[in-house]
């Protein structure tokens, strides 16, 4: 399921802190310490101020970047939103862009 424009899913990706925070997100367990919730419904936002030193509001607006861009999803438990690789997305525009380039 692509987004109709490509070049959002690139933009994204522009920035290395986006393209850190999927790689983060492959494998949760190795980047992130213990969170209260399984990783398998995802990662904290709160977990990823600590790891890039930047503030939250920071951290929410790249992961809103990726979000938009269909690479992540989100899972509000609560309070807490909680963030995961789109793997179909992510697989979906590596074929994407293979083909077109």
């Amino acid at each position: 399921m692509m987004p109709s424009n490509i070049d959002e899913i690139i933009k994204a990706l522009a920035h290395p802190l986006r393209r850190d925070m999927l790689q983060w997100l492959k494998a949760p367990e190795q980047h992130f310490g213990e969170q209260e919730y399984p990783f398998e419904i995802g990662v904290c936002a709160g977990k990823f101020a600590p790891r890039t030193g930047l503030s939250q509001s920071t951290v929410s607006a790249h992961l809103a970047i990726l979000q938009r861009a269909g690479l992540v999803s989100c899972k509000k438990v609560g309070q807490w939103s909680f963030f995961k690789r789109n793997e179909a997305q992510i697989q979906a525009f590596i074929d994407q862009l293979g083909a077109q380039l």
